[in-house]
């Protein structure tokens, strides 16, 4: 990390240092607003006070980022079309970086400054889904191709469901709760116990479970929202420093080799099934000689195999390669990754074939999607101090304005529980989910099971900001992208 800056021109390092600045900005306000409804209900039930909860909160979310790997950060990155993440050192693809960041932070602080519970993951997706949308106008594209809309589909389809299981699972938990523990003292409020038992804190087998339940909902939140950013930072770097981030610096010669032998792999795997793949993978032509301004194009998978093996025979570390080479081997690797993808896609593989093609997706990717440890800890630094400083105000909402009376024990419970099982789930196929929308809902759920109503107005407003989200990410980042690329004229 610290030999970052040495040799970058004065107006390069300003741009790294506004970049990064923009993005651990992006996660701080995220922990006003997902890291602080992880907190949330044990903070307003008084299991935990709020300086110990936020602060092994942050040491959650950290262990959640470390140890999360990196499935969903590029989950995120790859909603940009292929030919944007093969040509980051470009300005345009900066400026896209710059938009959607821009765009991300200014509906996340609007959101959280009116102490609504809004989705850092919509905002991100709808900013990102704007620029790649407008790229496509301003390059004369069909629209089609300016977002990986199967990736945007899948993602979004999780952002809907997840929720909807939060309100019905928690709801059903609480039920279920309330039948086996009838007259149990976690089914007081807070308010509740100060006043009927003269105590503060809940019972204490309610308070174990909800702190620790809310300290797995700040794991899992660490180890998908956090990945949001980490996916971010390695644009930045690979777009600004490419000769220092393009490949995994710190690869060790069994994964070059691993890298290597997933070609020679997917190159047998292909040749197996060519009664099925040829047509669209032109596997019987004879490899060409791939051209300088490479674009990645399913007919080229021969040639683009032949090179990666010819670039990579005999190498230990990357640092043998030039600069040049090591930008060239990443744009073959994720090309043939995304071709892969397609591939899947085209269902005509049989099971045993198809499960081999994923693994060998994550083989030939390891070492061009990763993150260094730095980047991780700054990530997961900057979600803990956010929390710490902004958490009060989401807190009231989750804890007080969701329902028309004060949430219960069990309510709490039910609620964390629930958004731990439904995010656990999201991180097992790397999609990116709402903590927000997942606890909020949960809440709510709890509410309508409980019978205490829902305060139509406060639901109203967290609906409202939900729907709102997408489009004005959307025309946010739009706007600011296009203001961008005219204004530099790149």
């Amino acid at each position: 990390m610290f030999d970052l800056f040495s040799g970058l021109p004065l107006a390069v390092g300003f741009s790294l240092v506004l970049a990064l600045a923009l993005v651990l900005a992006f996660e701080f306000i995220n922990g006003f607003h997902d890291t602080a409804n992880a907190v949330a209900t044990v903070i307003y039930t008084k299991a935990m006070p709020p300086h110990l909860a936020v602060f092994f909160s942050g040491i959650c979310n950290f262990l959640g980022v470390l140890l999360g790997g990196v499935g969903v950060a590029y989950a995120i990155v790859h909603l940009l079309p292929i030919d944007v993440l093969l040509n980051l050192e470009n300005g345009r693809s900066l400026a896209m970086v710059y938009s959607i960041l821009a765009a991300a932070i200014v509906w996340n602080l609007g959101t959280w400054y009116l102490g609504i519970p809004s989705s850092s993951s919509h905002t991100l997706i709808g900013a990102i889904l704007g620029v790649g949308v407008v790229n496509a106008l301003l390059t004369d594209l069909p629209v089609s191709t300016g977002v990986n809309w199967g990736k945007a589909l899948d993602i979004g389809l999780s952002l809907i469901i997840s929720p909807l299981a939060g309100f019905v699972i928690a709801g059903l938990m609480l039920l279920a709760l309330k039948k086996l523990f009838v007259g149990s003292k976690m089914h007081k409020t807070p308010e509740q116990r100060r006043t009927i038992d003269n105590k503060k804190h809940p019972p204490f087998w309610n308070r174990l479970i909800l702190v620790l339940s809310a300290m797995s909902v700040s794991f899992v939140h660490g180890s998908n929202d956090g990945q949001k950013g980490i996916g971010l930072i390695m644009l930045v770097l690979i777009g600004i420093v490419p000769a220092k981030f393009i490949l995994d610096p710190g690869a060790t010669p069994y994964q070059i080799q691993r890298t290597y032998d997933a070609t020679v792999h997917l190159h047998s795997l292909y040749t197996r099934n060519a009664d099925v793949l040829d047509e669209f993978l032109a596997l019987r032509t004879p490899p060409a000689p791939l051209a300088q301004d490479f674009r990645c194009n399913p007919r080229n998978t021969p040639s683009t195999i032949q090179a990666v093996r010819l670039s990579l025979d005999g190498i230990h570390a990357y640092n043998e390669l030039p600069p040049a080479v090591r930008g060239q081997v990443r744009r073959y690797l994720l090309c043939l990754d995304d071709t892969a993808r397609r591939v899947a896609g085209l269902g005509v593989l049989p099971a045993a074939e198809a499960a081999d093609l994923q693994r060998l997706r994550r083989d030939l990717t390891a070492t061009a999607e990763y993150a260094p440890l730095w980047v991780i800890a700054a990530v997961a630094l900057a979600l803990g101090v956010g929390t710490m400083v902004g958490w009060r105000r989401v807190v009231v909402t989750v804890g007080e304005k969701i329902g028309k009376q004060g949430m219960t024990y069990a309510q709490g419970m039910s609620a964390q529980i629930t958004a731990v099982a439904a995010i656990g789930v999201a991180n097992l196929f790397s999609l990116p989910v709402s903590t927000t929308q997942v606890l909020s809902s949960g809440v709510a759920g709890t509410m309508v099971a409980n019978r205490s109503g829902l305060h139509n107005g406060t639901v109203r407003t967290i609906l409202l900001a939900w729907l709102l989200t997408f489009p004005i990410s959307m025309l946010l980042s739009a706007g600011l992208f296009s203001l961008t690329v005219m204004a530099l004229k790149i």
